[in-house]
């Protein structure tokens, strides 16, 4: 087996203030977590954290591209270096994140040694560029499309490694039946699981599907990204984004388990978790419940 070695990535570098004058919370996330024995109940080891920049987006403009962006290039580069050493080593790291930004710096990471996929379980794909949007500016939307080198130089061709993720390494899974960015995706030929999809052919059978179309020879393996806003508003209230229809807990574990226990996974990352908007710690408790039932099949 390997260990498992839990890592914060406290980084809110790729949102939107939720009010002028203030940050966005979920660079609270790990810490709630941890409050939770996340890395006891996974049997994990301590990775430490690798502390982000200060969120300041100084006179940025809409118009101005991607807020945050040098801060963000050093954080992925720096968030990387670790990940790497861990991958490389063996272990299988456990990112608590953290905004969505910080799946850059697995992507970057894994680009480094090689061919690697992901497995987004998301309410959105994150895939706002500057080919289908004149609002670009929050990393936190847009780190797919970043990712597979739409966007902006300084942050799509670290260390002239671009794309970081080919398009046909993507799986996406829990995005909404309504969501606008399906047909796009369609048309690029990134498979898209909605959550009537998995309620229609089941999380777990549609998860080993896509664990199966990993193990293609010249593909590495693949990481793991989750965004709590995949759950339904009900159960996960506490984003900065909530839309309805999204996975209940249960449907998400079943989707989650085959993904992370695979001998291809190498990697996973929790994100968007906002504790300010969380006052009691439902929420939060909730997650590292789904997180730790994913790890160890323990009833959730």
């Amino acid at each position: 087996m390997r260990n498992l070695v839990v890592l914060d990535a406290p980084s809110n570098l790729g949102l939107r203030p939720p009010a002028p004058g203030t940050v966005p919370g979920c660079y609270k996330l790990a810490g709630a977590l941890r409050e939770q024995r996340i890395v006891q109940r996974l049997g994990a080891m301590e990775g430490g954290v690798v502390v982000p920049p200060r969120y300041d987006r100084g006179d940025w403009q809409e118009g101005d591209g991607v807020f945050n962006a040098a801060a963000l290039a050093a954080y992925t580069r720096k968030l990387a270096d670790r990940i790497e050493h861990h991958v490389r080593a063996g272990d299988l790291p456990v990112v608590l994140g953290g905004d969505c930004s910080i799946q850059l710096g697995a992507s970057l990471a894994l680009r480094r040694i090689g061919r690697f996929g992901l497995a987004a379980v998301d309410t959105s794909a994150d895939f706002r560029h500057p080919g289908n949007s004149e609002r670009v500016g929050a990393a936190g939307g847009e780190e797919l499309a970043l990712a597979t080198g739409r966007g902006q130089e300084n942050l799509t061709d670290l260390e002239g490694l671009k794309p970081y993720l080919k398009d046909e390494d993507v799986r996406l899974f829990g995005i909404r039946d309504y969501d606008e960015e399906r047909a796009e995706l369609a048309a690029l030929k990134i498979p898209t699981v909605t959550v009537g999809d998995l309620r229609e052919w089941g999380a777990d059978a549609l998860a080993r599907a896509a664990v199966q179309s990993f193990e293609a020879p010249d593909v590495g393996g693949f990481w793991v990204h989750l965004d709590a806003d995949v759950l339904d508003p009900s159960a996960m209230p506490a984003v900065d984004s909530p839309d309805p229809d999204g996975l209940l807990p249960d449907e998400l574990v079943a989707l989650l388990r085959p993904l992370v226990n695979s001998p291809h996974c190498v990697g996973f990352n929790v994100t968007i978790y906002d504790p300010d908007l969380d006052p009691e710690g439902t929420a939060g408790a909730l997650l590292a419940d789904i997180v730790a039932a994913a790890f160890t099949d323990t009833p959730l």
